[in-house]
């Protein structure tokens, strides 16, 4: 969910930036943007971690 809150507000500040001419506003956009997809990132690749463990876990059962 922290994810998509960054990918918003990111999205929000880099347009204020854009509209106002705020170049450093457009750029923490554009890195809080990117902070919100490593996030996403790091949850599929625990979440497929995980996965991995049960099906171990049911082939060893």
């Amino acid at each position: 969910m922290g994810e998509i809150i960054d990918k918003t507000k990111g999205k929000i500040k880099e347009a204020a930036g854009k509209l106002t001419g705020n170049k450093k506003l457009e750029r923490e956009g554009k890195r809080d943007q990117l902070k919100g997809e490593v996030k996403g990132l790091v949850e599929d690749v625990k979440s497929a971690a995980k996965d991995a463990v049960r099906k171990v876990e049911d082939a060893v059962d």
